[in-house]
């Protein structure tokens, strides 16, 4: 399971890397991962201070640190 998260966490940081501050939805569909795993994989990236999230009219917006 840990490697996983860790497979999923580097494919939403390639995400983030390419396009730039998204929101969780956007992430999601670009990543193709369900909502356990993706949440999952930005815990993991935000563990390691990789990635921000803001909230903004009540959307969640992530971009890396």
């Amino acid at each position: 399971m840990i490697e996983k998260i860790g497979i999923n966490a580097g494919r939403v940081w390639t995400i983030l890397d390419e396009k730039g501050r998204q929101n969780v939805k956007e992430v999601k569909k670009a990543a193709k991962l369900t909502d356990k795993d993706l949440y999952a994989a930005i815990g993991w990236l935000g563990r390691e201070g990789k990635v921000v999230m803001e909230e903004v009219d009540k959307e969640i917006y992530i971009s890396l640190s």
